[in-house]
């Protein structure tokens, strides 16, 4: 069945959600680029501020190169910025923006806090500095399903004693990734399933994210943030590290320099969208993690995909603008 159509003439009951890593895929946003100028545009002058081929690996791969994490954020910020600013362009300006972890940086610019370049800059040096922060201290994560927050929560203090674990991501009701020392993870990951928990998979990651291990890369990214210009967004961003709207750009220089170290409240992000009325959202940028997240914390909020041409071709027919759904 195709993917079900939202109305989007009146935008006050909309938020624009941007996805993080592990979202990326070989191939990601190649339609994009061969459909639509302005999405070329992006990612030609990704390739020129990382000094790579970044618009080859998002097309190409290898995917072992793509899942690097110096190489994965810009990837997965790139796609986002050049489907949002195709949605924009058909008259698409969402109440609300938020993003997971990551996304948080496309959200900003989406917000126009940060331009697409200043934006692309943080991001780059964000994906290096955490990927040689895994490399200098080594760690990873894993999903623990079927358990409550505070049950995940309690295990990580109690595995303490294996060495540095906290629960690093609330993605959804019964969905918390873990983040640390690999001993302790893997302790976390022992406890859970003697708790109850359904699975305890460890994740596919470069480095213990949102977690103390990370210290060394806040701490640089403290440093480049504080000389960023950081704008007054036009839409307000439900950050990772408050999980409500903030509007004031030095609270939003705190809150991505804290959000490396600290969780991703993303349950109590989507339930703060929609206690402030929003019922409908697009997920914009490859994947469709978001998606899925959103509909097991609030079934009453819709989100549509917009990531493809295809996608963003739906979505701009909806608007009522009386505009092409030509990107």
């Amino acid at each position: 069945m195709g993917e079900r159509t939202l109305p989007l003439g009146d935008m006050t009951d909309f938020a624009f959600l941007f996805p993080g890593q592990a979202s990326q895929f070989v191939g990601m946003g190649r339609d994009l680029y061969e459909d639509s100028a302005a999405a070329r545009a992006i990612f030609d002058e990704a390739d020129e501020v990382m000094g790579t081929a970044l618009t080859e690996l998002c097309f190409s791969g290898p995917r072992e190169a793509l899942q690097q994490t110096a190489v994965t954020q810009p990837a997965v910020f790139v796609h986002s910025v050049a489907a949002c600013r195709l949605l924009q362009a058909h008259g698409m300006e969402p109440a609300f923006v938020a993003g997971h972890s990551l996304g948080e940086y496309s959200a900003l610019v989406a917000a126009g806090s940060l331009t697409y370049r200043e934006g692309l800059e943080l991001v780059k040096r964000r994906g290096q500095l955490m990927q040689q922060a895994g490399a200098d201290s080594p760690g990873t994560m894993a999903a623990i399903i079927g358990l409550d927050d505070e049950v995940v929560s309690a295990l990580c203090r109690q595995a303490g004693e294996a060495g540095t674990v906290v629960a690093a991501n609330f993605n959804a009701p019964g969905q918390v990734a873990v983040s640390g020392e690999t001993a302790a993870v893997e302790r976390v990951r022992e406890l859970a399933l003697e708790a109850g928990a359904k699975r305890a998979l460890e994740l596919e990651v470069s480095g213990a994210f949102h977690s103390p291990l990370m210290e060394p890369a806040a701490r640089e990214m403290r440093e480049i943030l504080q000389e960023a210009e950081i704008r007054t967004p036009g839409s307000p961003v439900i950050t990772n590290v408050a999980a409500r709207p903030v509007g004031h750009p030095e609270e939003l220089r705190k809150h991505l320099i804290a959000q490396i170290t600290q969780p991703v409240r993303w349950t109590e992000s989507i339930l703060s969208l929609h206690a402030n009325g929003v019922v409908r959202a697009a997920e914009v940028g490859p994947g469709a993690v978001l998606k899925g997240l959103v509909r097991r914390i609030e079934r009453r909020m819709q989100v549509i995909s917009a990531g493809t041409a295809a996608e963003l071709a739906t979505a701009a027919a909806n608007i009522g603008t009386g505009q092409s759904s030509r990107l």
